[in-house]
């Protein structure tokens, strides 16, 4: 099976045709039923070992298919599921095991594992509300499924009330239920930029991409040197087509600067986030150095491996897939390459790489546009 190459826990996204099950002379059989919609890029859970997690995927398939949630929302979960995933395999726990000892359930050391990551800076405060929102939100499909003993020791609910009042002035009170094990989202006090996060300054830029140059591949470069001077999102880079580079215009008002096109009203369409249609700047040199990296051997080998419809993207994992996953800006393969560099970083003594996310290289981007902006004005007044 190919699933064995991976040695962590993975998402898949499959195509995903809905069948029928009978039993006749105690044989199972399965026949395609075309009344139902097919998914394309459902996400699925698979162990280190290349078997699924059989019960994750379930509940992912059927939100999907009853209607209770969006696609993009499910993979946002799923996605949240395998960081639980990974830290079960990494403390060689069960998912479904409860001892009588608080200390030892999954969920506890889990939830103090997010904690002691919030604190230390590693994920922000939402993304340990969030993902421990979602163990909880499978637990309580799985027990409602009858899949988990009802009487084992998940967590104590709590009941909580919030008074509002209504349009009218009328006061009102709505109830619902939490549980010991959620994590509040504690903000930073403070004025924050967009996901929370705060640009570079050039020098430790340009430090980030030298080192990166040197030690990461050369995909994570040119992701990380098109994010710092273009400030386009990880997943317009990933949707990147070769053809749209190829379609570069002069900008005639910047020299040195070219204009590409991107969202779906472009040619070819480049995802972007809402899908907003527009023009980006990039730099004549990067661009080359972009359409370059694309006629390597490198690239090319990939190409090959890929489905038709991606062999026009820019970069492609060695497997010949997108790094991107469908309409989102999010990205598990270079969220692996960026902890590999970030460690490489740090042991190498770059403390710009310390706490370094991708999304940087966009506020970056716009911090340092806006310094330029700025510049301008003086000099014109």
């Amino acid at each position: 099976m190919f699933l064995q190459r991976f040695h962590l826990p993975t998402v898949e996204h499959i195509h995903f045709n809905p069948h029928d099950l009978s039993v006749k002379n105690r044989l199972i059989t399965y026949s395609l039923n075309s009344s139902r919609v097919v998914i394309e890029g459902l996400p699925q859970i698979f162990w280190a070992d290349g078997l699924p997690w059989r019960e994750a995927n379930l509940w992912a398939m059927e939100r999907v298919t009853n209607g209770e949630a969006l696609l993009k929302t499910v993979s946002s979960n799923l996605n949240g599921l395998l960081n639980y995933a990974k830290f079960l395999e990494s403390r060689s726990l069960q998912w479904f095991e409860f001892p009588s000892r608080k200390a030892d359930r999954c969920l506890v050391q889990y939830r103090g594992a997010l904690i002691k990551a919030r604190d230390a800076g590693h994920i922000s405060p939402a993304t340990a509300s969030e993902y421990m929102r979602n163990c909880i939100s499978f637990y309580r499909w799985v027990r409602r499924r009858g899949l988990l003993n009802p009487l084992l020791p998940l967590w104590k609910d709590k009941r909580y009330f919030i008074k509002f009042f209504d349009q009218v002035g009328f006061e009102r009170t709505l109830a619902g239920t939490t549980t010991d094990l959620g994590i509040p989202n504690r903000k930073r006090i403070g004025v924050t930029l967009e996901g929370g996060l705060l640009p570079v300054s050039a020098a430790d830029r340009d430090a980030i991409l030298d080192f990166a140059k040197q030690n990461a591949s050369p995909e994570l470069y040119l992701m990380l040197a098109l994010g710092f001077f273009t400030g386009m999102r990880l997943g317009t880079i990933c949707d990147l087509r070769i053809d749209t580079l190829e379609r570069a215009l002069h900008d005639p008002s910047a020299k040195g600067l070219l204009l590409i096109s991107v969202g779906p009203g472009a040619s070819p369409p480049v995802h972007t986030k809402f899908g907003v249609t527009g023009q980006i700047w990039i730099p004549e040199a990067l661009c080359s150095e972009v359409l370059e990296y694309t006629k390597s051997l490198r690239r090319l080998t990939r190409e090959a491996s890929a489905a038709g419809e991606h062999q026009d993207l820019v970069f492609l994992t060695r497997f010949g897939n997108p790094f991107g996953r469908r309409n989102s800006d999010q990205s598990s393969a270079i969220n692996v390459e960026m902890s590999s560099l970030r460690k490489l970083g740090i042991a190498s003594g770059i403390k710009a790489l310390r706490k370094f996310r991708f999304h940087q290289s966009r506020c970056t981007f716009g911090t340092e546009l806006a310094k330029l902006a700025l510049a301008t004005l003086k000099i014109i007044s």
